[in-house]
């Protein structure tokens, strides 16, 4: 092999820069979308990793290695899309929304819909597929109420990631402990700390905001019953389509692998579709591949129905495998490395090297947009530096899913802001600001690790807690 020069602190961050920038400005301003900035960036690191001495074959082999990693993603996101179109067509989603309408109270309903997703995303362990299903239904109900949409998308994914986190179903819940040197049990409860009174504090947050949008949905009753009666119009709803996210949620219950519980609902779908809806197999397929198309004739019901289908998946797939690849790149010629690694030879104390962590899974989020890349990279590098200073490894877990799982929706190119863009139909920019779990699990964690208050440590003499 060819001897490789030393990667400095400045050409490692140019390509981070790169996409920081050029994402920015391609969202912000050009709208043009992050494949571009994504593929500058891997360009970027391409040229930096020849100088170093790198082959076109070993930068090649960074590419294909973090592409791998996103194969499973990539499958259950396929799978999302058909169990869309399928509860569609089937018009589970329908029955969703019409009963919703039916038993959530205005006042509470945003507040509500943060916890359901939450409850459903616990159960599941997955935020894609309960944004997916519940989410979506909520989404159209609360539309219909005359809640602003930015608002209900934002409840709707911090109850989705409400789960993501805490679930030990979750793949990001069992990843950031397998990293970072923890159990599973001890990652959960450990989150707690941060994440119970971030939904709590959320919670009460949607509430009053949610208040100032009640009186208008009081006001318009006849909207509402256009969308109830649109739906009677082209379902059969009937409550016996609700066992279908019990059982989905049975599934997640009985540990069932992601992706025969994803094939089995949407097969479920497809046979509630041609059993109760009367449809045939050819419109079954249709709407798996290519998602339904609503046609009740109530305008902003059909533009919420219109959805799903595996080709619907392709621009978020797309993404999710280029910035898996620029991950893999960068890894590769040891970009990420060289920068924590600058990073650790200015801490210092424990508060520092907390606060660190938690920014360098930020930083790495705005690098890449994509989730396990965010949670893996500081779980990964940092756990030396935590046993030095005595910290328990669940400190570094919590802290690594904070960022990685959570935070990341902050990022407007990541790989979750684009999926509930798809999803919810509402550009991350104008959801963002309403993700209060996000922001309070953030804050807290910031907090926990300048005061000191739950930060476990290990007693030196026996290496115990």
């Amino acid at each position: 092999m060819n001897q490789k020069k030393k990667l400095s602190f400045l050409l490692a961050a140019l390509p981070i820069l790169t996409v920081i920038i050029m994402g920015l400005m391609s969202v912000v301003k050009w709208k043009a979308g992050m494949h571009a900035p994504l593929i500058s960036s891997i360009v970027v690191a391409a040229i930096i990793g020849k100088y170093l001495g790198y082959s076109w074959s070993e930068l090649e082999q960074g590419l294909v290695e973090g592409v791998s990693r996103a194969l499973p993603a990539i499958f259950i996101l396929m799978i999302v899309g058909a169990i869309i179109g399928t509860w569609m067509l089937g018009g589970i989603i329908p029955t969703l929304i019409y009963y919703a309408y039916e038993i959530i109270n205005p006042t509470f309903f945003v507040p509500a819909t943060c916890f359901v997703t939450a409850i459903v995303a616990t159960s599941t362990g997955t935020s894609f597929t309960s944004m997916a299903t519940i989410g979506l239904a909520l989404m159209a109900t609360g539309i219909g109420m005359g809640f602003p949409a930015p608002l209900v998308a934002g409840a709707v994914i911090s109850g989705a990631f409400f789960g993501d986190k805490i679930s030990p179903l979750s793949d990001t819940t069992n990843l950031a402990p397998a990293m970072a040197g923890c159990t599973l049990f001890e990652h959960i409860g450990h989150m707690l700390w941060d994440t119970l009174p971030s939904m709590l504090l959320a919670l009460v947050a949607y509430y009053f905001v949610g208040l100032k949008y009640v009186a208008a949905s009081v006001a318009q009753p006849e909207s509402i019953q256009a969308i109830t009666m649109g739906l009677e119009k082209a379902f059969t709803i009937h409550p016996l389509l609700l066992l279908i996210p019990v059982i989905t949620i049975a599934l997640a219950v009985k540990r069932v692998p992601a992706v025969p519980s994803l094939v089995i609902v949407t097969f479920l779908g497809g046979l509630c579709a041609m059993v109760v809806q009367g449809v045939d197999l050819a419109a079954v397929l249709k709407a798996m591949t290519n998602g339904y198309q609503s046609q009740t004739g109530v305008k902003m019901l059909d533009s919420l129905l219109s959805r799903g289908g595996i080709n619907s998946m392709g621009g978020i797939i797309l993404l999710l495998t280029v910035a898996t690849a620029l991950g893999g790149i960068l890894e590769k010629i040891g970009a990420l490395e060289v920068i924590l690694h600058t990073l650790m030879r200015r801490i210092k104390t424990s508060a520092q090297l907390l606060l660190t962590t938690l920014f360098s899974g930020l930083a790495i989020a705005f690098a890449t947009g994509a989730q396990l890349l965010a949670i893996v990279l500081p779980a990964r590098m940092f756990p030396p530096a935590f046993k030095e200073m005595n910290l328990h490894p669940k400190n570094l877990s919590r802290v690594s899913e904070a960022a990685g799982t959570v935070g990341i929706n902050l990022v407007p190119w990541s790989v979750p802001a684009i999926f509930a863009q798809n999803i919810l139909g509402v550009e991350p920019l104008q959801f963002i600001p309403y993700l209060y779990f996000v922001f309070f699990v953030l804050i807290l964690n910031a907090f926990y690790g300048i005061t000191g208050i739950s930060i476990t440590k290990i007693a030196p003499e026996n290496g115990q807690k």
